[in-house]
């Protein structure tokens, strides 16, 4: 019998390679993502309620790193006061 050859499925990813994010961190962004659109997400501190899909997409990563899913580390923040 031959051996079998490892293809690239027709998403473009190979049979072995691994998820990027955990089946845990889409369950956190879906939830985060409905309560934004219901009006019931609000931010950290100030307790706003979230407009923004990009805000939304953030808490729930954030969120599924808190709790421990598979998700790539959030990128470095710039420091907003820059001396001149």
């Amino acid at each position: 019998m031959p051996a079998r050859s490892k293809k690239a499925k027709p998403n473009g990813r190979s049979s072995n390679a691994s998820r990027r994010y955990s089946p845990k961190a889409s369950e956190k962004v879906e939830r985060a993502m409905h309560e934004m659109k219901r009006g019931e997400l609000h931010s950290g501190r100030s307790g706003r309620t979230v407009k923004s899909r990009k805000q939304a997409i953030a808490i729930g990563l954030s969120e599924a790193r808190e709790a421990g899913a598979k998700v790539p580390p959030a990128p470095e923040q710039r420091p907003h006061s820059r001396a001149r």
